[in-house]
């Protein structure tokens, strides 16, 4: 019976419960430190597209809640607070808005525009993954 660090090891697996994998059954790949640490920006850069996504959905939803507000004269953009966060909303949303307006028909005073980019910012949420990571 051979002696050694593999011996040793599946020992200690036996004592434990652990059942070890044959090395043909496992990933054929092997991991590299360098592919770890690329593996770890991926996700880092991953996390920070998705909290860029969920802030400008924050700030969308917003913009739709401040016009609701301000077309039922709910609240008077005379008020400098209400102008500044209806502007700076405003000026976040529309570049983005503008194109999908462009291509949905009209619904008379009814704007899906918002409905439709929140809803391909959640698609691009769940695609990022798989794109960059192979998922």
């Amino acid at each position: 019976m051979p002696r050694g660090p593999a011996s040793r090891g599946a020992a200690l697996h036996r004592r434990a419960g652990l059942v070890r994998v044959p090395a043909d059954l496992t990933s054929s790949r092997i991991e590299s430190p360098d592919r770890k640490d690329a593996e770890a920006a991926m996700y880092s850069l991953i996390w920070l597209i998705n909290a860029v996504i969920n802030l400008f959905i924050f700030i969308l939803i917003i913009q739709v809640i401040m016009s609701w507000l301000i077309a039922f004269n709910v609240v008077n953009t005379r008020n400098r607070f209400v102008y500044m966060v209806a502007d700076i909303a405003y000026k976040i949303t529309e570049p983005v808005l503008r194109p999908i307006r462009r291509i949905l028909p009209s619904f008379g005073g009814i704007d899906l525009s918002p409905v439709v980019l929140i809803l391909l910012l959640g698609f691009i949420q769940r695609l990022l993954p798989e794109l960059l990571l192979g998922y």
